[in-house]
């Protein structure tokens, strides 16, 4: 009959199929809930399918290291029980220092690093090369990060989704209180509603600040034994900082089939479906910059996804050294994903703006929203993620 809604009625719908919402409904099935796990597409198949996978603790600020940290913690719990399925590979994070400037940068973060107990080496100019000998001459150092990793998402996001209903290729176009709705005119109640739609999330809650944030990807044929760990330049902080419309970094990441991910690349272009060949370009020419036997090498693909970028004007929090950190961004927001209830919608839960770090910080998110619904106790100080915080300017 046309026109007719059917309600059916859950007690968990989550909307978004990406690591961020696979990760909530894995968390949230232990309470014997009934989950239904909804995507505009296939699950993990969006941003989840355009991300190198970089298991990595930030210490931006001290809100957004306690939550890398304790993401990561959980990250190497499941892949090392799932190694196989989840492409495990434990590499460590080389963040290369190209100057004394930069070194100070390192020392810095190896400070902020030692006093959370975080595993780091400071490596001078000798000991980077005897770690990764093709890096180009004349950089200065780095630090490595012992215990960061490597998964493979779209693996990852099916893992964590097994056992759980998924309805794939079906279309949210809006919540209300314990209400989704669906293009196809159907209602589904819920008591709990985790809009997990990644770049998309502001369309269905119109007050969220998070906007798509384009990246390019570039995967090369195989070469195994070019790289050892997850290379990035110190660089990469300032583009993500940065809210310039177009920016570009060196990371290269070794996959277990001896292929290499080539980042990164960010740009604000709304959802603009095209490559932006220029744009790769000069990704590329960064990383040959960096690593200059990369330009005798073969790519097979460049793709993109969008990154979640929360646009927050409320002030960043400090590290507990007081310095700004890298969390302070050009336009006063802290950075940090918004992780928690959204007091304008009943029932409604956020879990979005995570950028560049939604694959790291999705078990973090899940931990934390799951025992705000269930009302247990937090296993991190949920405060500087609450939705609430958005509000604090308008009183």
């Amino acid at each position: 009959m046309l026109g007719h809604r059917v309600t059916e009625n859950y007690d968990v719908v989550i909307v978004g199929g990406g690591i961020v919402g696979a990760a909530c409904a894995a968390e949230l099935s232990g309470a014997r809930l009934r989950i239904l796990v909804i995507d505009a597409g296939r699950v993990g198949c969006g941003t989840t399918g355009a991300s190198m996978g970089h298991i990595v603790v930030m210490d931006d600020s001290e809100a957004l290291l306690n939550l890398t940290a304790f993401s990561r913690e959980l990250w190497l719990r499941l892949a090392k029980d799932s190694a196989s399925a989840c492409e495990y590979l434990p590499c460590g994070t080389l963040w290369v220092a190209a100057d004394a400037e930069e070194m100070d940068v390192v020392y810095q973060k190896a400070k902020n690093y030692e006093e959370h107990d975080i595993a780091v080496e400071v490596l001078d100019h000798k000991s980077l090369y005897q770690y990764e000998p093709n890096l180009a001459q004349g950089l200065a150092g780095g630090l490595r990060v012992v215990g960061d990793c490597v998964i493979y998402p779209p693996n990852c996001a099916a893992l964590l989704l097994q056992g759980i209903e998924v309805r794939e290729n079906c279309n949210v176009c809006q919540i209300s209180d314990n209400l989704v709705s669906l293009e196809n005119g159907s209602e589904i109640r819920a008591e709990f509603i985790v809009n997990a739609a990644g770049a998309a999330a502001p369309k269905l809650t119109a007050e969220l600040p998070v906007e798509p944030r384009k990246g390019h990807l570039v995967i090369t044929a195989r070469y195994p034994g070019f790289c050892q760990h997850q290379i990035v330049e110190l660089g990469y902080l300032k583009s993500v900082q940065k809210m310039e419309k177009e920016s570009v970094a060196f990371n290269i990441q070794p996959r277990p089939s001896g292929q290499y991910l080539i980042g990164s690349s960010r740009e604000f272009a709304g959802w603009d479906d095209s490559i932006n060949r220029n744009l790769v370009n000069r990704m590329l020419t960064r990383a040959c910059d960096y690593m200059p036997a990369l330009k005798e090498m073969f790519a097979i693909r460049t793709w993109f996804g969008y990154r979640p970028a929360p646009m927050l004007s409320c002030p960043p929090p400090r590290l507990a050294s007081g310095d700004a950190g890298a969390g302070e961004s050009k336009n006063g927001g802290d950075k940090l994903p918004i992780i928690g209830n959204w007091p304008k919608v009943k029932g409604l839960y956020i879990a979005a703006g995570h950028e560049g770090l939604g694959i790291t910080t999705s078990l973090g998110t899940a931990r934390l929203l799951a025992a705000e619904i269930l009302g247990q106790p937090p296993p991190i100080d949920p405060a500087p993620y609450r939705p609430s915080r958005l509000f604090r300017e308008n009183k």
